[in-house]
């Protein structure tokens, strides 16, 4: 199944939502006692996410033109943003860092948080250096504490497609990244997030980016140094990863920050990033004088 948070144009109300097509269902049409965002139809479990397919499949809640709609973010309020640095090899050597033993990991703030078609702005004084980043996004469904590597994709409950925007300029001016990552808007995921059955091998993925109409990375999932199994699995030996987590899992080569000549994001820019199956994820950037 495949689901979005959507606003209408008049509230900034955020509604959960199913999407079939170009069509959109309310969740809050089809459940009596419905969950009001994705992090609450997680916690649910899957009685709750069966409730709801039967439900879509009945055919009587109304359909809505998924167009009339504005996007909000597809994850709201996760107990946790956890990105993963320095997962595709290319990545690392276009940045000049090394990739270690054990996998670079540092926290979003919720503040950066914002859904697709949605416009991120910042001061030029605080940056001239934004980059951008398309990361694959796995959503934890069940509690993963001490999980083996050979279990771990069974506590995933979906997908979705993140932006890492970064501030090139404070990424290397602080011993750690979640303020360069973590400005109002930093981090746009979305339009979707599609359930763990809709996704038949999270490494066999094509992942891309194109800013202004240049297609600037191309990768696909396999590049990963690190497996979606294998970040989960290492992650859980220090923390329980809980139902909702968002786990931002790394970006391939393509940098604009290494690209000779660099490309930034300016005023009036509009990237989009992209993963197969999962959805196409388009900001607007303005810069502020």
């Amino acid at each position: 199944m495949r689901f979005a948070h959507l606003r209408r144009a008049d509230s900034p109300a955020a509604h959960l939502a199913v999407v079939e097509g170009a069509d959109a269902i309310l969740v809050s049409d089809l459940l009596p006692d419905p969950p009001a965002t994705l992090q609450q139809l997680i916690e649910g479990g899957e009685p709750t996410l069966s409730a709801l397919r039967s439900a879509v499949e009945s055919g009587t809640a109304p359909r809505h033109p998924l167009g009339d709609w504005a996007f909000a973010s597809a994850v709201i309020a996760p107990p946790a943003v956890l990105a993963v640095g320095l997962n595709y090899a290319a990545h690392s050597s276009e940045l000049g860092l090394k990739t270690d033993a054990a996998p670079t990991v540092f926290t979003l703030w919720p503040n950066s948080l914002t859904g697709h078609e949605q416009t991120t702005s910042w001061p030029r004084a605080l940056s001239e250096a934004v980059d951008y980043e398309a990361e694959l996004g796995v959503l934890i469904g069940t509690p993963a504490k001490d999980v083996a590597e050979s279990d771990a994709l069974s506590h995933v409950w979906g997908y979705t497609v993140v932006n890492d925007i970064t501030a090139r300029n404070v990424q290397f001016s602080e011993a750690q990244w979640s303020r360069c990552k973590s400005f109002d808007g930093f981090t746009p995921t979305g339009p979707f997030a599609v359930t763990a059955d809709e996704v038949a091998d999270p490494q066999d993925l094509h992942i891309w980016a194109v800013v202004d109409g240049q297609t600037v990375q191309d990768a696909s999932t396999d590049q990963m140094v690190r497996s979606v199994a294998k970040l989960i699995a290492h992650l859980s030996q220090s923390l329980t990863l809980l139902p909702g987590t968002l786990i931002s899992t790394g970006s391939p080569g393509g940098a604009g920050y290494s690209r000779d000549p660099q490309i930034f994001l300016r005023d009036r820019s509009t990237v989009t990033v992209g993963i197969d199956g999962i959805g196409e994820l388009t900001t607007h950037c303005r810069v502020l004088d």
